[in-house]
């Protein structure tokens, strides 16, 4: 493994990516450095804690959505910090018996989670680099978890930000596709860049300058939509297919969001049954 793929340090004072979307977040898991980080965007890009949000209710949308198409069993890729809404704390409010084990490449968001998820029986964490998805699914504690001769749903949200080639990245979803079984679902959001490439390019810049640790370097551009769209090839999509986070089926009373104001987009597809 490469020195840029070497287990990262903790560092309180380098911007961490996913401390930076705790505060956005409005958390309290962060530091000075990532405060810093986070304001140098938003002054780039006013709605970026207003996205951060529909991120997470578009998660707690699609994992309420699976348990009601009978998935009991979540993994969840590039999972960052334990925040509000996470995928158990959804799922298992829906379903008792779902089972939820949360992957991510980052030491600092690995240890706060295992942490705080000590005491759960159907809850798992793993720090595993989301480029090798063979040894993300033989990892021992994933298999004490998750039967994957069973369906399962797979979430990839905003994950693939931190892998810089395309190709790459393309082949993970390849990967994970093929591994898991017929019936099994998959989730991914992405952001975009189509419509607001200067802001993007200037906080593609900025996360480069700052060095956020991700495990890689990140790349010097957003990718636009039709770079995104072929992850969910091969996946039969369910209503109303690839869209911007608040137009993935918003829950009836939830406050309106113009989808238009968030430049990420998101689906939810399922491993047809032959």
């Amino acid at each position: 493994m490469s020195d840029a793929r070497a287990s990262a340090e903790f560092h309180p004072q380098t911007p961490n990516e996913a401390r930076v979307l705790d505060y956005l977040l409005g958390g309290k898991d962060n530091f000075a450095a990532d405060r810093q980080a986070a304001e140098e965007a938003i002054a780039v890009a006013p709605e970026l804690p207003m996205m951060a949000i529909e991120g997470r209710k578009f998660l707690g949308r699609a994992v309420r959505f699976l348990i009601d198409q009978g998935i009991r069993q979540f993994i969840d890729i590039g999972c960052g910090l334990p925040t509000q809404n996470n995928a158990h704390e959804v799922a298992q409010a829906a379903a008792e018996d779902a089972r939820v084990l949360y992957v991510d490449y980052d030491p600092v968001v690995v240890t706060h989670a295992r942490a705080i998820l000590a005491e759960r029986a159907r809850t798992g964490v793993i720090q595993a680099d989301m480029r090798e998805p063979e040894v993300i699914l033989a990892h021992p504690d994933l298999r004490r978890l998750i039967d994957l001769d069973q369906p399962v749903a797979v979430l990839l949200m905003s994950a693939f930000s931190a892998i810089p080639e395309d190709e790459v990245a393309q082949d993970i979803v390849d990967r994970l596709r093929e591994a898991i079984v017929p019936g099994s679902w998959m989730a991914i959001s992405h952001p975009i860049s189509d419509d607001r490439a200067a802001a993007t390019e200037k906080l593609a810049s900025l996360f480069q300058d700052t060095q956020i640790v991700t495990g890689s370097r990140r790349r010097n551009d957003i990718r636009r939509r039709a770079d995104v769209e072929p992850y969910f090839e091969g996946l039969e999509l369910a209503e109303p297919g690839v869209v911007r986070l608040p137009a993935w089926r918003p829950d009836p009373g939830e406050p309106s969001v113009d989808p238009e104001s968030v430049w990420v987009i998101a689906g939810v597809g399922r491993k047809a049954v032959s």
